[in-house]
């Protein structure tokens, strides 16, 4: 994730706070010094550093803290709690026009920021919702712009709305809102054009759009792998259009993430969602409290129940815990568990959103997701009697298994052997599965987590 390298850093502060008993001031100050440090080289805004560490300070060194039994514990508290300040305090929600009232909602940014595809993904998200989305092509400059869109559009299951390339962008957004009308749509997403950098045709057309037709919502999407010239371009857009909010994308790419913690602050403007992967599902509503305990290493439990809920069917997970409570859990379920792994992004994503305590102790542990498809070739290569009945895999069965996935024996072996483990594992802790833990009704986490 973007904050890797900055959440090491500020994990390696709190470390040294906690170590000791007492806190003085010099402490606070040394410790301070070092997250400013570490902000700094995420790419955050200098202005925001700076009223960042001095409200943590005038903080972090009251009485209440200083006297306090655990002083590095009240100073991680309080870092988190002026983080989440920072990026907002509140999550904020796109709204809409109530009833059967049009929704319009202009999409703007940079070309190469992802905003054709993050209009796509929010189309789908509006879907999802119960919204009835229409997507409007109003890219009339870049090269297959208008074809992205419908790619995209067709495969969330939205209708896109196009005029070609020989109308003005203004014209498009008339009609599109007028077909929407007649169509009994009820959010209109505008895909503005982009351009390598700001210019004035640019804001000019966005400008005119925003003179004829009644958007509801400007919504700006910015490259987070671009630091600190992604808050620059927020600014400006906010300067000249004026936007009501923002959408972060690439966060999961190996960036700083100074952007996600400066945009809010420079602006004033929210940001609504981040672009978590280039898959149309990977955007996440973003939660400035979640993303606090992320960046500080505390992990996101309720962002990896949200992902579980999506894919997880609850009444198949009522089967498995009776099966597994009656130890008949079999090759069928570990393979059907493992691919609800990989729907919610891989071990490797999962152990990022555990507290330290959890996924932490495995952060510098090489993950090899190809692990899961070496196994996945193994069951595959069982016959339906073996995969519902473990018991009946000799060691003719194994030659044979090994040899139809391509593997050694061995890794057969192993399988069968971890997998009879786990079997008496879950069996034992069948009662703890699943939890009392969301707030949104019962769910199950994949198997081992």
């Amino acid at each position: 994730m973007a904050f890797d390298s900055l959440s090491e850093k500020l994990q390696n502060v709190f470390k040294n706070l906690r170590g000791k008993g007492r806190l003085s001031e010099a402490d606070v100050a040394t410790a301070l010094k070092e997250v400013k440090m570490a902000l700094l080289e995420a790419d955050v805004n200098f202005k925001v550093v700076k009223n960042f560490i001095k409200s943590v300070q005038e903080r972090a060194v009251g009485q209440d803290v200083m006297s306090s039994l655990t002083p590095g514990q009240m100073v991680i508290k309080i870092v988190n709690e002026e983080m989440v300040n920072l990026m907002g305090s509140e999550t904020t929600e796109i709204s809409f026009k109530p009833g059967n009232e049009i929704t319009v909602i202009m999409m703007c940014g940079l070309q190469g920021a992802g905003k054709t595809t993050t209009t796509a993904k929010l189309a789908g998200k509006f879907k999802s919702k119960g919204k009835k989305p229409l997507l409007a092509a109003c890219d009339i400059y870049r090269p297959a712009a208008i074809e992205q869109l419908q790619i995209n559009g067709d495969k969330q299951g939205v209708p896109v709305f196009t005029m070609g390339d020989k109308h003005k962008p203004v014209n498009i957004a008339k009609a599109a809102i007028e077909h929407a009308a007649k169509n009994n749509y009820n959010v209109v997403i505008l895909d503005t054009a982009g351009r390598l950098h700001i210019d004035e045709d640019m804001m000019n057309e966005l400008i005119e759009i925003k003179e004829n037709v009644n958007v509801h919502q400007a919504i700006l999407v910015v490259d987070s792998m671009t630091g600190q010239d992604a808050v620059n371009v927020a600014e400006m857009f906010n300067n000249k259009i004026g936007i009501d909010g923002v959408i972060l994308t690439k966060l999961d790419g190996d960036t700083r993430g100074g952007a996600a913690l400066s945009i809010r602050a420079v602006t004033g403007k929210p940001i609504l969602y981040v672009g978590m992967g280039e898959k149309l599902s990977d955007l996440e509503q973003f939660y400035p409290d979640r993303m606090a305990s992320r960046i500080l290493g505390m992990g996101d439990i309720l962002t990896l129940i949200d992902k579980a809920q999506i894919d997880f069917d609850e009444d198949k997970a009522r089967q498995l815990e009776k099966k597994i409570k009656k130890a008949e859990f079999d090759f069928n379920d570990f393979l059907e568990q493992m691919q609800q792994i990989k729907k919610m992004g891989g071990i490797g994503d999962i152990l990022k959103m555990m507290p330290g305590g959890m996924g932490g102790g495995l952060k510098d542990t090489e993950i090899d997701e190809n692990a899961l498809s070496g196994v996945e070739a193994i069951i595959y290569s069982m016959t339906k009697a073996e995969r519902a009945n473990p018991d009946i895999i000799n060691p003719s069965r194994k030659k044979r298994i090994a040899k139809g996935a391509g593997v050694d024996i061995s890794e057969v072996n192993k399988l069968v052997k971890q997998f009879e483990q786990m079997k008496k594992m879950m069996k034992q802790f069948s009662g703890m599965m699943g939890g009392k833990g969301a707030k949104r009704g019962k769910f199950k986490l994949p198997f081992g987590f």
